[in-house]
């Protein structure tokens, strides 16, 4: 009876996020090795569902780099990377659309067993327009963001629908590219006005010291995250995360959260209580 209680206790605590935040839109990435746990991801999507339920309106965008880099290697093709940035042939280019649209659809597919109303756009529907992203090396096949359709996103969400997105661009020419997942998340949260830009990772959030959860940042400043990266407290991999927490600040959403998709049900529990489990990133 006791932990009976104690449910209903967490439900009654939410009443007024769910109030707080009906109607309006989260923007979610989610991507990485942490995608592709079958554990991991069948719970990230009931939490989505969720969120969809109570009525919250979730643009869900994914990655799929570590399948790109598998089904390369498969054909014999060691991927190639400049700064991060995967350098992307016409060869590449098929893969990076075949795999994203598989993935994709799996997703498509789960939210649809967890009884969820869901649409994914997988690229060709011309929702992320770009150009060719200038390097001192040719990366091919790369785009850089130049302007989102947020019209077609805000009916699919009108309809009450999760919206999936896959991380790839259109060019003018109607040349497809390839796109940086985060960017592709950052830059739908600016333009749809997000409530929220929530990056699912496999870390606790930003820690002052990494072996340490207890070290954890709950909350950090932009001024804040500027400093830790001075004093190399963020770096190596985090460096992009919260840079593209603090892009989708400069876009204006009032929040963003880096959080570890590996804890159970940490999407509830960062939205829908007063202590959250991962780090938020704020104006300050």
């Amino acid at each position: 009876m006791e932990n009976i209680i104690k449910k209903a206790g967490v439900l009654v605590e939410a009443i007024p996020y769910i109030d707080q935040y009906r109607r309006k839109v989260f923007v979610i990435k989610y991507g990485g090795s942490i995608l592709h746990d079958d554990v991991i991801r069948k719970r990230v999507l009931e939490d989505i569902v969720f969120l969809s339920f109570v009525g919250i309106r979730i643009i869900l965008v994914h990655g799929g780099g570590p399948n790109i880099s598998n089904r390369l290697k498969e054909m014999g093709i060691e991927p190639q990377f400049h700064n991060g940035i995967r350098v992307t042939d016409e060869m590449t280019l098929q893969v990076v659309i075949k795999e994203l649209d598989e993935i994709n659809d799996q997703i498509v597919a789960e939210i649809k067993a967890l009884k969820g109303d869901v649409t994914g756009l997988s690229g060709h529907e011309n929702i992320v327009h770009v150009e060719k992203k200038k390097a001192d090396l040719d990366l091919g096949y790369v785009g850089t963001i130049t302007n989102i359709e947020f019209k077609l996103l805000a009916k699919h969400l009108r309809q009450g629908r999760i919206t999936v997105v896959a991380p790839l661009g259109i060019s003018i020419d109607q040349q497809p590219h390839n796109v940086n997942a985060d960017e592709v998340a950052s830059a739908i949260a600016a333009s749809m006005r997000a409530e929220k830009f929530v990056l699912l990772t496999n870390v606790p959030g930003v820690m002052r010291d990494p072996l340490d959860p207890s070290s954890l940042y709950s909350t950090l400043t932009v001024a804040e995250v500027d400093e830790l990266k001075k004093q190399g407290i963020i770096s190596g991999g985090m460096i992009p995360k919260v840079d593209s927490c603090i892009e989708a600040l400069a876009g204006g959403i009032p929040k963003a959260h880096i959080i570890d998709a590996r804890q159970d049900r940490a999407l509830l529990l960062e939205i829908f209580t007063d202590t959250g489990v991962g780090t938020q990133i704020v104006h300050g």
